[in-house]
């Protein structure tokens, strides 16, 4: 080989090494500087969307509870304040949909109107007796039964009908002291008559009995028990051949001609209803029949499980069609109420601790607003106080609308917690101190990905030069991290580009969950 050709294979092994030496200086500076470059170009694209805007104010995402005036460097964090416009954060909790979407998600909307809300509503109830249309048929001396017309309870009885036959012996000594002292002749006797009446009266005997006696002249030793009812027998406490005391209860009878029905009245309808109230009732036994009633009871008790409150309804039973433990669907029909404010119930979102509705406010736009919600009727309820007239809100789609507003808006509304401690979370985010490591909370954000390169490793946090963090409205900083519970990972030094992901802890600083280092070094 040649002089020449030796010359021209140095001049082209210095050109390649040059070059490859370019590559990677331009390489690790483009790595060094992807984070700036991004956050210039997400920069630029704002500016240039919003350069029509006036901002409301700045602030730092860091700490969105602070706001400024005008723009600057953060006094918290080492990044520069984020203006704020109209229609962000300006807009708390609000969230705009374009039509494109709301037409995908289904949303449909409707009027809040100003009418007269029918304060009628359904419920349920069950047949029970009439307790106020009760006899009990007792024996009204010593005696023994004799004969049994009715054998079981349950059967049915008319009024006047023979229940059983009782040989009262008792009787026999007051009617042959009546009947002698008729036969004695003599001034005074009229006197002995009338006592002697009074006896057989003392004995248990009935005005009928004693005329009885007095007609035929003869000693009545039995008699006929008759149902003073007509009805249903509920209680049998007699028996052929038994004993019977005075005063013993023999039958209970139940009349049939009206009937109870216990009806299970929601609490939140308890107001409407009213002693007098209007009711109609129907059963399944009875299809396409309406039996119309009142109120004549509300019981001054809830029921602790179903939360609802009895009311009593007296129903006309005249051809017995009502049986006691039948199961009846009730329509209340209260009086006509004045004007109210309704929506569609199902637009409610109810929470638990608060009824709240989307309205949609133009634009695209719709905001969370919490109501006060009355009565109900025939799918509409009434609002007393969060909405006016002419306002729509959202019947379908909302819970999707309200997810969206609730991870909106909760940013803002961990503000003034962000806003007590910033400067304690300022001093924990850039100290460079030995503290004890604080103990983990549970998660109570979601976790956010980042990409940055490992500054310093204390023995708490570990500081990172990240990027943007989107999901944060972040731009790239220098900042530190709470260490995860179990340290960082042995592969991890200062110096390396890690992968890593953190989640918002107490005093409003963030903890690193992951971290791991990226396969290309800085």
């Amino acid at each position: 080989m040649n002089k020449k050709n030796l010359i021209a294979i140095a001049v082209i092994a210095t050109i390649a090494a040059g070059g490859f030496g370019a590559y990677q200086f331009g390489m690790h500076r483009g790595m060094a500087m992807s984070g700036a470059d991004t956050a210039t170009t997400i920069a630029t694209t704002t500016a240039t969307t919003k350069s029509n805007k006036k901002p409301l104010y700045w602030h730092d995402p860091m700490i969105p509870g602070q706001k400024f005036d005008k723009p600057g460097k953060s006094p918290f964090m080492d990044m520069m304040l984020v203006p704020v416009y109209g229609g962000d954060e300006g807009d708390d909790g609000k969230v705009v949909i374009s039509s494109r979407m709301q037409q995908n998600l289904g949303v449909r909307t409707a009027e809040v109107l100003r009418e007269n809300l029918a304060a009628s509503f359904d419920t349920v109830g069950s047949v029970g007796y009439n307790e106020r249309d009760v006899a009990v048929v007792q024996a009204r001396s010593n005696g023994f039964v004799e004969r049994l017309y009715l054998r079981a309870p349950l059967d049915l009885v008319k009024k006047g009908q023979a229940l059983a036959d009782v040989l009262v012996p008792d009787w026999v000594a007051a009617q042959e002291e009546f009947l002698t002292a008729r036969q004695l002749q003599g001034s005074g006797i009229a006197g002995l008559v009338d006592a002697a009446r009074q006896r057989m009266r003392l004995v248990g005997m009935s005005e009928p009995q004693m005329r009885l006696v007095e007609s035929s002249g003869k000693v009545q030793t039995r008699t006929t028990l008759t149902a003073p009812i007509g009805g249903v027998v509920t209680e049998l406490s007699a028996r052929e051949g038994m004993t019977v005391m005075n005063g013993a209860p023999l039958f209970k009878l139940n009349g049939l001609a009206t009937v109870w029905v216990n009806a299970e009245v929601p609490e939140n309808n308890a107001a409407l209803i009213r002693p007098g109230t209007q009711v109609d009732a129907r059963t399944a036994a009875m299809p396409g029949t309406i039996y119309q009633g009142k109120v004549t009871a509300i019981l001054p008790e809830i029921n602790p499980a179903t939360r609802t409150l009895k009311a009593r309804i007296e129903l006309a039973n005249p051809r017995g069609e009502l049986v006691p433990g039948m199961f009846a669907t009730l329509h209340f029909s209260p009086a006509a109420s004045s004007e109210k404010l309704t929506i569609p119930t199902e637009s409610v979102i109810q929470t638990g601790t608060r009824n709240v509705v989307m309205v949609e406010q133009g634009a695209g736009k719709f905001a969370p607003v919490d109501v006060l919600i009355g009565s109900e009727s025939n799918g509409r309820s009434e609002v007393r106080k969060g909405l006016q007239a002419g306002q729509k809100v959202v019947v379908s789609g909302q819970f999707l609308i309200d997810s969206e507003a609730s991870l909106k808006g909760s940013q803002t509304r961990m503000s003034d917690t962000a806003a007590a401690s910033a400067t304690s979370a300022t001093s924990a985010a850039v100290s460079t101190s030995t503290a004890q490591p604080a103990q983990a909370s549970p998660p109570a954000e979601p976790q956010h990905h980042g990409v940055g390169k490992v500054e310093k490793i204390d023995a708490d946090q570990v500081t990172i030069s990240h990027g943007p963090i989107a999901s944060l409205q972040w731009g790239p900083m220098t900042m530190g991290f709470k260490l995860p519970p179990t340290g960082l990972p042995k592969n991890v030094a200062v110096g390396d580009t890690v992968n890593f992901d953190i989640k918002a802890v107490k005093d409003g600083q963030f903890g690193i969950t992951t971290i791991t280092p990226t396969a290309t070094k800085p």
